[in-house]
């Protein structure tokens, strides 16, 4: 999208990895997370790209370091890809989040987020539990055509959300399709994903409950049977993490960690200056210009019997 652009800071797929965002004709550095605004348009959304669809890295929004690149994330020191879960190639959409909102845990949020994050225990069908959010910005999987770049800044229209249960927390898949895509008149609801990408809902209920299975985890759980909500339900979650966002930011909520470094933000005391934030880029190691590969076991598939 004209406006953003991408800088790469060292080699990816190692530790020091990162891609910093930049906006106007300056080239200012901004935070993707608080910076770059939630609305495109009308009923139109920016999201953030992290992971272009069918590769394997795990690259995310780094939330606690000063203006939030993205990097690959990392788990007891070794840097995290999906597995090929077959008959899945790396992630099935392109996955990233929308920025300017977050899904907090905190036991003072607003109380009418409890019938949102209620789910069914399908070993117990008549009872339900509450569980608070993960304290990251909201998932997104973009359904269309194209395969994006990563740190690539484009406007989604929202279509639907499913709730995962990640270890206890409320995790929200937000379900969207990119406004350039050539088929994006005709994907207004939840439904229409049914209707036009037959078993691709299917398969994404099946992608989220699996793909920790090759790290030795058990299957993921779901709210709501595991049932997508509508455009409606999952515009009202977006707005109301929206809110959460603006308490972080404006430094009238604890963070816990969560880094909100920007430089847009008028009213937030967390504003530094465009030099401060060049100073944070400029103190990293310089893009890797040689080719850089993959380890070769990316590429295995992984084979898992359903439960």
């Amino acid at each position: 999208m004209s406006g953003f652009s991408s800088e790469e800071r060292a080699a990816p797929f190692t530790l020091e990895y990162r891609v910093f965002l930049s906006k106007n004709e300056k080239g200012q550095y901004i935070s993707p997370f608080h910076d770059v605004p939630i609305y495109a348009d009308k009923d139109v959304f920016h999201m953030v790209v992290e992971v272009p669809r069918w590769s394997n890295a795990k690259m995310e929004i780094a939330t606690k370091d000063p203006l939030n690149p993205i990097k690959q994330d990392v788990k007891k020191g070794k840097l995290r890809y999906v597995a090929n879960l077959f008959p899945y190639k790396g992630y099935i959409w392109n996955y990233g989040a929308i920025p300017q909102v977050v899904e907090i845990c905190d036991e003072e949020t607003p109380t009418d987020r409890n019938r949102y994050t209620t789910w069914e225990d399908p070993g117990h069908s008549d009872k339900h539990t509450g569980c608070c959010g993960d304290n990251d910005p909201i998932d997104v999987c973009e359904i269309g055509s194209k395969v994006c770049a990563r740190g690539e800044i484009i406007r989604v229209k929202v279509l639907g959300i499913l709730a995962m249960i990640d270890e206890g927390e409320t995790d929200w898949k937000v379900i969207a399709i990119n406004v350039d895509d050539p088929d994006a008149a005709n994907y207004n609801d939840i439904s229409d994903v049914e209707r036009l990408k037959p078993g691709y809902l299917e398969a994404t209920v099946d992608w989220f409950r699996r793909y920790k299975v090759p790290d030795g985890k058990p299957e993921n759980e779901f709210a709501f049977n595991a049932e997508f909500k509508g455009k409606e339900f999952a515009v009202d979650i977006i707005k109301n993490t929206h809110d959460y966002w603006k308490a972080l930011v404006t430094k009238k909520t604890d963070g816990k960690g969560i880094s909100c470094m920007n430089t847009t933000v008028s009213e937030s005391p967390f504003k530094c200056d465009p030099d401060a934030a060049k100073a944070i880029v400029d103190a990293l190691p310089p893009p890797c210009e040689s080719a850089c590969s993959l380890p070769t076991d990316v590429d295995k598939w992984f084979h898992h019997q359903k439960n």
